[in-house]
């Protein structure tokens, strides 16, 4: 389903003409629920990046939503997972930054960077295996959801469009239930938003306090 079919069915079955604003809006709160309700192959992503000597800061890629894995590549190219922590962990564990040595542990750190520790000794790729949003249908034209699984869009668009009507509670949880079937099928597709990698849950992206 692309959107131009995806708005014509939301229109048909409300039996209400919509601006295009607020079709949009429908269909992005749709999309905005079910990404992040549920882990699917389109939002993974990787990217390659590189440490600096001397330097604890390692820069996010820019569109990440939360992050699966970091690994840094060794002197024996060999990829080197280093192990979740928080901010606190990082600091008592390695106190003094000038202390450097092969990265073992990282953190989000925030303002789009995570902290490592020991601070890298030498300059060393790494590679940033995270999560991402997808191009929205509504710019797009088309889309994983719409390709792969219109009908959790289609009813997660219509229980929005419809509670926009005010319409009857009755009709409100007969679409929303079939939008929780639609879910629940999906997350099997996707083996549910697990945010795991080799060696821990995945960290949604929000700074520490």
């Amino acid at each position: 389903m692309n959107y131009t079919e995806l708005k014509a069915n939301i229109q048909d079955i409300c039996e209400q003409t919509f601006t295009d604003d607020q079709l949009a809006m429908f269909t992005k709160q749709a999309e905005q629920l079910i990404l992040t309700t549920v882990d699917l192959p389109v939002m993974r992503k990787n990217q390659t990046g590189a440490t600096t000597l001397n330097n604890k800061y390692l820069t996010m890629p820019s569109n990440m939503l939360y992050v699966y894995s970091v690994a840094v590549v060794d002197a024996l190219s060999q990829y080197q997972y280093l192990i979740n922590k928080d901010v606190s962990f990082i600091r008592e564990a390695y106190p003094i930054a000038a202390t450097a040595a092969f990265p073992v542990h990282y953190a989000i750190f925030g303002d789009g960077t995570f902290i490592l520790g020991p601070t890298p000794n030498a300059a060393y790729v790494a590679e940033i295996h995270f999560a991402t949003y997808p191009a929205s249908i509504v710019t797009a034209g088309t889309s994983y959801l719409g390709t792969e699984f219109d009908s959790a869009l289609l009813n997660g668009a219509l229980v929005q469009a419809i509670r926009f009507q005010k319409g009857e509670p009755d009709l409100i949880a007969l679409y929303e239930k079939m939008y929780i079937d639609a879910m629940a099928l999906l997350r099997n597709m996707g083996a549910g938003r697990l945010e795991t990698d080799t060696y821990r849950s995945g960290v949604v992206r929000i700074p520490p306090n």
